[in-house]
């Protein structure tokens, strides 16, 4: 129905609305007031036309509106028994449908909102392309340009990257379905970080005592564990120990990453250890002892292509896992399992019975995108070793311990010995850290390890991998000690027991590395450890596989500033840090590591304290300047300059931290200093050496990215005056090319938007457009391009309203370009591409002026 109107009439009573078909206006009648629900509107005057519109969010209209127009044509497609598309856009309308509702509660937060909304233009868009209606262009949050208050520009541009993103989309929807040389679904591919969940629904097996099921993801051609083990603890009645835990035993396995789904198999595994007597068959209770750790069996799923995408999962659909028993004492549990792994056998209907499902993403956004199988119960089992992203604030003091193997003789015993080994964690006096070690994800840490216990064999081989975690800062004083035990299956026996053997490990060595694990050969450094190495040590992680700087991002960056700040009265350290530091961000800028941009962001905005880096900071960089030049060699120029946009985020962010601690002090001071640095970027633009022609043309790409921050803690007007130095001390013919695109960077940022700094900056820019623009007929494609691009962008920010007066600016435009504009068109032709671009300009419209 179209708009309601109430109505007190006698012919249609209290209560009632009257209204028409929507359809066939024709048609109208009353409805009652029950049936109808009441929207805000807005009215809207233009001219004398009134313009009613719903006051509903433009997002929510839109994907109303969408969803109409769609279910018309979903309707014609199942008519024509088009089923691949009917069910394509059915999939798109469910979507759009879940996510109108999520938008309309209004409980999201602003950056689950923001990603949200960006979901649904994306859909829409695509929905669109496919089923050949008109693209829909927007800004860039996603809403719909009004083509009454935009530029033609801003239309024109907006329509091209309209048109990009949906292809790009179109072609990353078909490569979902598609699989790569490894078996692994393009989608999954894309992303770095992927988890698999897994619901325990029961577990069948005859025991009759209680026992512990230790889950795990397993690589079966390396025989090594990936993944952290889950514990489930089952009691005797063949329920979770716990009872509370029935029908909640859910675990996601998270931090794989590409490499792990590129394994040829993936497992995922059950070690069950009964815990009770030594012998099952043992009749009399009373007299046994209680509560050994002995093994039972083991169970074991192919998952690769579960979790590789390659096969579909429902969360709902259950699997069996069999049960595979311990047939005799020298059948270690680990070896059982290889043995498994390449044979079959019958489980006699025992096992597991789970549901998984793969997911994308780490657990954050899994938690997000996955609610109803992710919650706050939901526990999380973690990678062996770190993911290949590891975000700031994830910290992780975890060591990962595998019990492996020993060799025991009988001693003053006719047999050998039933050997059970604790663990303790200690501290240098010897006294034992409670709640250090923890047996496996779900379970509560616990004060001492006991293992497995393999009844008479002289080299049991236990394989058992269990976490110890405590603060870093206790790693110098902490050792592990282990105690060895004879078990007697007779508890008056086992009484008399003690400990006949002992041995002790430090986790740090005293070169202050930490002793390296069994399966990752990380070595961490303890800079403080040995002061007289730190020098050597700094210039050695140059010498370090960037793949493992880059995965310890946070800890080596806080090392290098606390490096500098607990030398702040010396130089000694500095350009040795300046130069890791330079190390590590064009690691950053390598296509490599790009995902860890994200990373190091993070780190500036959240995690970086030093206060007085910056003075070191800009100090070591002005030197490289001066020295450069001079024409003296200064071989870390190239990468100091290519990392200039970072390095000035550290400047900045380490001033605005000292400007809050103290007040504001110094800024003068800084200023000055920055001023400094500025007029020794522009002697190096000055230098006519052949050796500076590299750096300069590196300068001109680069200066531009630091405006961004640059502008938060320097005065707007004198920055401007800083870069109109910096390009006219280029002579005019020298670098056209790049000034030029340089330039066009400089058009983009907040600078330009200022009415004050454009006075500054746009003739400059005109002098160097009007020299350019005249000899573009002869010129390259790309310098004709650059030209004309910066243009554009300088007519685009004249076009908007928010970015004060542009009247002068546009009269300066018109009488240095209009000829020499005009000219270049004449010359080019008006069907050249180039032309049609400098047709488009167009300014604001309460200008009412137009450039051709």
């Amino acid at each position: 129905m179209a708009p309601w109107t109430k109505t007190n009439s006698e012919r249609y009573g209290v209560g009632w609305y009257k209204g028409y078909v929507i359809k066939n206006k024709e048609k109208k009648g009353a409805f009652p007031a029950s049936f109808i629900e009441l929207k805000e509107v807005i009215v809207e005057k233009r001219g004398d036309e009134e313009i009613i519109m719903s006051a509903e969010m433009p997002l929510v209209k839109e994907v109303t509106t969408t969803l109409r127009e769609w279910g018309s044509i979903w309707k014609q497609l199942y008519v024509s028994s088009k089923k691949e598309r009917f069910s394509q856009v059915q999939r798109l309308m469910w979507d759009l449908m879940e996510w109108r509702s999520q938008l309309l509660s209004g409980t999201l937060p602003s950056d689950e909102f923001k990603e949200l909304k960006q979901k649904v233009t994306s859909k829409i868009d695509y929905g669109n392309k496919i089923l050949e209606l008109d693209v829909v262009v927007r800004d860039a949050d996603g809403n719909i340009l009004d083509p009454e208050r935009a530029s033609v520009i801003s239309l024109f541009r907006a329509h091209e990257d309209a048109t990009a993103k949906i292809t790009e989309r179109i072609k990353e929807e078909q490569s979902n379905v598609q699989m790569d040389h490894s078996g692994v679904s393009a989608r999954i591919q894309s992303s770095p970080t992927h988890s698999l969940y897994v619901f325990v629904r029961n577990f069948v097996c005859r025991i009759g005592e209680d026992s512990e099921l230790f889950m795990s993801l397993y690589d079966p051609i390396k025989q090594t564990n990936i993944s952290e083990n889950y514990l489930v603890r089952w009691g005797d009645k063949g329920l979770p120990k716990d009872i509370e835990m029935l029908n909640s035993l859910k675990v996601v396995f998270t931090d794989l990453g590409n490499k792990d789904l590129g394994r040829e198999k993936i497992y995922l595994i059950c070690q069950i250890v009964r815990v009770g007597r030594m012998e099952l068959k043992d009749a009399n209770h009373k007299k046994c002892t209680l509560g050994l750790r002995r093994p039972f069996g083991v169970a074991v799923m192919d998952i690769s292509d579960i979790i590789k995408g390659k096969a579909e999962c429902d969360e709902e659909k259950q699997y069996f896992i069999p049960f595979h028993p311990v047939v005799a004492e020298n059948d270690f549990l680990h070896a059982l399992l290889n043995k498994v792994t390449t044979t079959r056998g019958d489980s006699g209907g025992q096992g597991l019975w789970v549901t998984m499902k793969a997911l994308v993403g780490d657990i954050i956004q899994i938690r997000k995108e996955y609610p109803h199988l992710v919650d706050r119960s939901t526990v999380v089992a973690r990678k062996l070793g770190f993911p290949e992203i590891i975000m700031p604030g994830d910290i992780r003091n975890d060591i990962y311990l595998t019990l492996h193997s020993g060799d025991f003789d009988k001693y003053n015993k006719t047999t050998q010995k039933n050997v059970e080994v604790i663990m303790l964690v200690c501290d240098e006096d010897g006294k034992v850290v409670p709640n250090s070690i923890c047996l496996g994800a779900g379970d509560r840490p616990v004060n001492e390890y006991k293992s497995v216990i393999y009844y008479q064999i002289k080299q049991p081989r236990w394989m058992e991998t269990f976490k110890v975690a405590i603060p870093l800062e206790e790693m110098p004083r902490i050792h592990l000690r282990f105690m060895f035990r004879h078990r007697s299956s007779q508890e008056s026996k086992d009484k008399s027991e003690r400990n006949f053997a002992m041995a002790f490990v430090r986790l740090m060595k005293e070169d202050g590395t930490v002793l390296r694990d069994g399966i990752h050969e990380l070595t961490v450094f303890k800079w403080r450890t040995r002061p007289e190495m730190l020098k050597q040590n700094l210039q050695e992680l140059k010498l370090i596989d960037g793949e493992e700087v880059v995965k310890f991002l946070q800890d080596t960056l806080d090392a290098l500033f606390n490096i500098m700040m607990e030398h702040s009265q010396t130089d000694d350290y500095d350009i040795l840090v300046f130069d890791a530091l330079i190390y590590i961000i064009g690691l950053i800028a390598d296509r490599k590591f790009q995902h860890f941009n994200t990373v190091l962001e993070a780190y500036i905005k959240q995690h970086f304290s030093a206060t007085l880096a910056y003075k070191k900071l800009m100090s070591v960089l002005k030197t490289y300047l001066d020295v450069s030049s001079r024409g003296e060699a200064c071989e870390p120029i190239l990468r100091t300059l290519k990392a200039l946009e970072y390095i000035f985020k550290f400047i900045v962010r380490s001033r605005m931290l000292y400007s809050q601690l103290y007040e504001g002090k110094e800024q003068a001071e800084f200023e000055e200093s920055l001023k400094s640095l500025f007029e020794s970027i522009n002697n190096l633009m000055k230098s006519d050496y052949t050796t500076t022609l590299l750096q300069q043309v590196a300068a001109l790409k680069y200066l531009p990215t630091v405006l961004q921050d640059v502008e938060t803690v320097f005065d707007a007007k004198l920055l401007s005056k800083l870069l109109y130095d910096f390009y006219t001390c280029i002579p005019p013919d020298k670098l056209q090319k790049q000034k030029v695109a340089s330039m066009t960077e400089i058009v983009g940022s907040k600078l330009f938007q200022r009415q004050d700094c454009r006075d500054i900056l746009l003739p400059m820019m005109l002098r160097e457009l009007s020299g350019a623009l005249a000899v573009v007929g002869e010129g390259l494609q790309d310098e004709k391009r650059n030209s004309v691009e910066l243009l554009n962008n300088i007519l685009e920010v004249l076009s908007r309203i928010d970015v004060g007066d542009t009247f002068q600016h546009i009269q300066d435009i018109v009488s240095s370009l209009l000829r020499t504009i005009n000219r270049t068109v004449i010359t080019m032709g008006r069907e050249h591409a180039l032309t049609a671009r400098s047709d488009i300009l167009t300014v604001s419209p309460d200008q009412k002026h137009r450039l051709h």
